[in-house]
């Protein structure tokens, strides 16, 4: 299928994308605060979530993770704030500030009714100083601004941005990455995930085995580690303008496991893959206060079902996979705590590699 005009989950109407990124390189207290390589990143699906949420469903590939809301996204099908990405350490801060957030903009929130933000995490402690308290409520609040003023620009940065700055995949340096693909229907599906998971010798392009193939990079060996541990986990979000409802929601959520498999994901026992979906074409109102309800189904389009969906499902597939691309191809090498060092994946090398297969 066709990607978006951005190739990002951006295509995909009224959503937007924002960072904050913090790095630092100061002595560890009390003289400084450390070396801080991490971040927050924000998907922001437009409008007020509160009053207007919207169909959600999740997933989990492997539960050596964390997302806050997860459980009451599964009970009521639905999403009613922004999704706030960071650092396993960091969860609790980012919660508390997009508590904060969203209740200065929001009166009826804590009054009318409580929320649960949505807030996952990967741990990125192999380059970041994971024993302070790096992110502040600040960061949280500059993600989510840009990430609301981002709606309709260009393409979001990836790679080592934002809850991705410290991330590491596959052996190389990961992130933050994301893409695209429009459905035979007309409809857009966008995926952005970060990511954290998986050893170099799994790494597959196109089934190209290129960890195996790639040679040694300069520095990667000595008296540090060559590249970060397998278990660090992935968050995958996907965003689709189509009328479906929670149930489709968790069916599309649970295909980006495939699209990790494809790039060499095995689901480490360490390693957290939780994924969610939502579909802001059956978006609906917030009708009382005692939860968020949608309108009836007779004021809102048919939702989509049975092998309607089929598109929908290898558009995740391969928006999932081109996604931890990305997050690679995009990201530099990276240097952080004592010295460990996340390499960027070398995209000429594996041009040749591919090339010498036949895959371009």
């Amino acid at each position: 299928m066709p990607s978006g005009s951005t190739a990002s989950i951006m295509d995909v109407s009224g959503v937007g994308v924002g960072h904050a990124t913090v790095w630092r390189d100061e002595p560890p207290p009390p003289a400084g605060r450390g070396v801080a390589r991490t971040g927050v990143t924000v998907v922001d699906l437009g409008g007020n979530l509160f009053r207007s949420p919207v169909p959600v469903g999740g997933a989990v590939l492997n539960g050596a993770g964390e997302c806050t809301g997860f459980l009451a996204a599964g009970e009521w099908g639905l999403a009613e704030t922004p999704v706030f990405l960071t650092s396993t350490m960091q969860l609790g801060r980012v919660y508390d500030a997009a508590c904060e957030l969203l209740m200065a903009e929001e009166p009826g929130i804590g009054s009318d009714d409580v929320i649960i933000p949505i807030v996952a995490e990967c741990d990125d402690s192999f380059l970041n100083d994971a024993r302070r308290m790096q992110v502040a409520p600040g960061d949280v609040g500059a993600a989510l601004a840009e990430a609301r003023a981002s709606v309709g620009g260009p393409a979001p940065a990836e790679g080592a941005v934002g809850a991705g700055t410290g991330m590491s995949c596959l052996g190389f340096k990961g992130g933050i990455g994301t893409a695209s693909r429009l459905t035979p229907s007309g409809h857009t599906v966008g995926v952005l995930l970060l990511s954290n998971f998986g050893e170099r010798g799994r790494l597959t392009i196109d089934g190209v085995p290129v960890g195996r193939l790639l040679p040694a990079a300069a520095g990667e060996t000595g008296a540090h580690p060559a590249s970060p541990p397998p278990a660090g986990s992935c968050i995958v979000i996907v965003v689709t303008d189509a009328p479906l409802d929670a149930a489709a929601c968790t069916r599309l959520a649970r295909r980006a496991g495939l699209g990790l498999a494809r790039t060499g994901s095995t689901g480490n026992h360490g390693s957290g893959e939780i994924f969610l979906a939502m579909a802001t074409g059956l978006r609906g109102p917030r009708t009382d206060g005692r939860g968020p309800r949608p309108t009836p189904r007779t004021e809102r389009p048919a939702a989509l079902s049975g092998p309607d969906l089929d598109p929908f499902f290898a558009a995740v597939v391969d928006a999932t996979e081109e996604a931890v691309l990305n997050s690679m191809l995009a990201a530099p090498t990276v240097t952080g705590r004592d010295g460990n060092t996340s390499h960027g994946l070398p995209a000429e090398q594996v041009r040749e590699l591919l090339r010498g297969s036949g895959r371009c």
